[in-house]
């Protein structure tokens, strides 16, 4: 018998899913810490020893192998001391409807392959469109916030060709993109998949804290308009990686409006607040913009990949419209979504957000997504009055971005020690945190997604990170044995 799931496989689907959800359980009941410290070296003589030619073991031996090489390792975000990058714990409902959508296997690229699968991600994207204000507005699920900026400066770029009377190789070299230096890294890489030149993405001046500055925006615009330059788009973020400041939405859509510039807003992080029973006004002006990109898989609490573009105006959508005949052919009443999107398989991973709302409702993820939020702020506080730490600025979402500051280290010592921290925490497996580099100098940062997390578990983060920082600078070595020689590994 084929190992398919077909008809008379069903007894054994059902037992090896009952196998592997047992595993999951086991691993989510005694995991102490979120990752395991194994080197790098280690997990890749696990990877290197597993036979892949020869004859196979059979499912249940296969998903008992998955215990010992990937849970025993995974990073586990649902871990109060993961506190890294936009990654989130996960609605037990949307993973009960990943179990579906992956047996079923639905494409929803066209009407044919996935009938309601296919009326239920329009029903979302209206559902979606009209949280941000987009009375008829339209959009597609997408793989991540990449492919939705990707989309959304795809369909600015046909746009800005369309309006201009320039034969099309010598407008694309003229067109430009305005962003911040905080933009998402997908905005220069989008340029260059578009053909744009090397220096289409200007960068616009921000307000000292991240957000976009409007009067440099239009000062941006005239600019580039005086010396030949053809401005496709402004992205506006709302939810900085780093930072988490909102760009002020609003006074960017007068500019943009004045200026006849497609307006994108990235919404990747802070789309959360589109349900937030309080702080849905910090996206006020959304509204305004052509295109917007959503990621349900940071702020919605959704399994990856759950994300979208949505635009105002659902005909914008055609100009990235292909057909074929033996797919979406041009005369074909059918509603296949391949017609707007750039993927053409593409799971239903609507449905996990549509499992989601219907057991939790919206105000309830709102209110989960505030709760991050309010933890930020007093993680925040925190920091503010240990004067071992050092707060570099405030958020308006959920990442904090701080250093270290040992008694008797200057502040080039305390810079190095950043790398050196993450990287003895990473190995020790007992918390996990991020670095970046705000304003030329190194810092960490935590980012905050998960409503169970407590002020005591951050303040036991915060420990970690002190002792170690004491012990790199060779203050205490006595702190921790465990911790000699991470300075020289990180």
């Amino acid at each position: 018998m084929l190992d398919l799931l077909t008809r008379p496989n069903a007894d054994a689907y059902r037992d090896l899913i009952a196998q592997t959800s047992a595993q999951v359980a086991d691993r989510f009941e005694t995991t102490t810490q979120p990752f395991s410290g194994a080197s790098r070296a280690e997990l890749q003589r696990l990877v290197d020893d597993v036979p892949l030619d020869g004859d196979g073991v059979g499912s249940p031996q296969a998903v008992r192998e998955i215990d010992e090489l990937f849970l025993e390792h995974a990073v586990w975000f649902h871990h109060p001391a993961y506190a890294a990058h936009l990654n989130c714990p996960v609605a037990l409902p949307a993973v009960a409807a990943e179990t579906v959508l992956a047996a079923v296997n639905t494409s929803v690229d066209t009407y044919d392959q996935s009938a309601v699968g296919t009326l239920i991600e329009r029903r979302l994207i209206a559902w979606a469109a009209e949280r941000v204000g987009f009375t008829h507005g339209g959009g597609v699920f997408t793989s991540g916030g990449t492919q939705s900026n990707l989309h959304a400066l795809l369909l600015a770029r046909e746009a800005a060709l369309a309006a201009t009377s320039l034969p099309r190789p010598r407008a694309l070299a003229r067109l430009v993109v305005f962003a911040t230096a905080s933009s998402h890294f997908s905005v220069g890489k989008s340029a260059l998949l578009l053909g744009l030149a090397d220096d289409a993405v200007i960068e616009v001046a921000d307000d000292g804290e991240g957000r976009m500055d409007a009067a440099a925006l239009a000062i941006a615009l005239r600019d580039a308009a005086a010396s030949g330059r053809l401005p496709m788009a402004v992205v506006a973020t709302a939810g900085t990686t780093d930072r988490g400041v909102i760009d002020p939405v609003a006074a960017i859509a007068d500019v943009c409006d004045a200026h006849g510039v497609w307006l994108h807003v990235d919404a990747a992080y802070g789309c959360g607040l589109l349900v937030s029973p309080r702080r849905r006004h910090l996206l006020a002006g959304v509204e305004r913009a052509r295109s917007i990109t959503v990621d349900f898989h940071k702020s919605f609490f959704q399994p990856v990949s759950s994300s979208a573009i949505l635009v105002r105006e659902p005909r914008d959508l055609a100009a990235g419209a292909w057909h074929a005949d033996y797919l979406n052919p041009l005369e074909n009443d059918e509603p296949n979504q391949v017609d707007v999107s750039l993927q053409t398989t593409r799971r239903f991973d609507a449905l996990k957000l549509w499992v989601t709302l219907r057991a939790l409702g919206a105000d309830r993820i709102g209110e989960m997504f505030d709760t991050v939020i309010d933890l930020a702020g007093a993680v925040g506080d925190e920091i503010a009055a240990d004067p071992e730490l050092e707060l570099v600025g405030r958020t308006q979402l959920s990442t904090v971005l701080f250093r270290v500051r040992p008694e008797g280290v200057d502040d080039l010592a305390r810079d190095a020690l950043v790398a050196g921290v993450r990287r003895v925490l990473f190995e020790s497996g007992r918390a996990l945190v991020a670095k970046t580099v705000i304003d030329g100098r190194p810092c960490l940062k935590l980012t905050l997604l998960n409503p169970e997390t407590t002020l005591d578990d951050i303040r036991q983060i915060l420990g970690m990170v002190k002792d170690a920082a004491t012990t790199l600078a060779g203050i205490a070595p006595e702190l921790d044995e465990a911790l000699a020689g991470a300075e020289a590994s990180a």
